[in-house]
């Protein structure tokens, strides 16, 4: 399905963003991994290249800063010759009541969560203009539709918004040069970062399927909007939530 083509994930070394990594690699794409941690990054793109035969590359990024995601581009063009499919899915939560978050705290979640998505998906979306085309997808969140209860998370609910926003305005603007641009919002999804969570059984408690989400449950709305099947998909977000914001 994806032979030839190549992708980029931020936040690819673990968690959804290496379950994006692997179904475009077991689709045949090669893959750059991109991730704060290096070291992380390096041990993911080898394991995917050891399982699925793809070209795989490690970067070290902040996508915070201008400069490395501008720099994360130019070294995956130059070795790996284009950027079709760009998952911006570098992301983090800060969890404290409003009243009590720092300036720095909210600074911190929206630079990564919003911002981030934001000059990953221009630094990217810049190259497949010129090249003719591409898919970004972004991770946003069920939290950009709804406001999760017990635990106070302001300014990760504010930046989930603002990326499904981000996700539409990019998609109108770039119709005409044929690249794509959606987001993925996932529920509760059962990572390794969370696993044992105090709160996972009140969350399961209110979700109607009464379980957590598998990172697994994401791969098959991924690859969708990574193919050439969603042609005609742009500006959309798709919740996966096992119909946890249904109620």
């Amino acid at each position: 399905m994806f032979k030839r083509k190549k992708a980029v994930v931020t936040g690819g070394a673990q968690g959804i963003g290496f379950n994006y990594a692997m179904a475009v690699a077991s689709a045949g794409a090669d893959v750059a991994i991109a991730d704060l941690n290096g070291a992380k990054a390096k041990e993911t793109a080898a394991y995917i290249a050891k399982e699925y035969g793809v070209q795989t590359m490690a970067i070290q990024v902040d996508v915070t800063v201008p400069e490395q995601v501008e720099k994360m581009c130019t070294e995956m063009v130059s070795e790996m010759g284009r950027i079709d499919i760009a998952f911006c899915n570098a992301g983090i939560s800060i969890n404290v009541p409003a009243e009590e978050m720092t300036y720095e705290q909210w600074r911190k979640v929206i630079d990564i969560n919003l911002t981030g998505v934001f000059l990953t998906a221009t630094a990217t979306g810049r190259y497949m203009i010129r090249q003719g085309g591409g898919s970004i997808i972004n991770t946003a969140s069920m939290s950009g539709h709804i406001v999760n209860i017990p635990q106070p998370q302001v300014g990760y609910n504010a930046s989930k918004a603002g990326v499904i926003m981000l996700t539409k305005s990019l998609a109108v603007e770039w119709a005409n040069k044929n690249v794509r641009v959606n987001s993925i919002s996932p529920g509760y999804i059962m990572t390794d970062l969370i696993k044992g969570h105090e709160l996972i059984p009140r969350w399961t408690e209110l979700s109607p399927y009464k379980r957590m989400g598998n990172p697994e449950e994401l791969q098959g709305v991924a690859l969708y909007l990574a193919s050439d099947a969603s042609s005609f998909t742009t500006g959309s977000d798709f919740v996966v939530d096992g119909a946890y914001t249904c109620v």
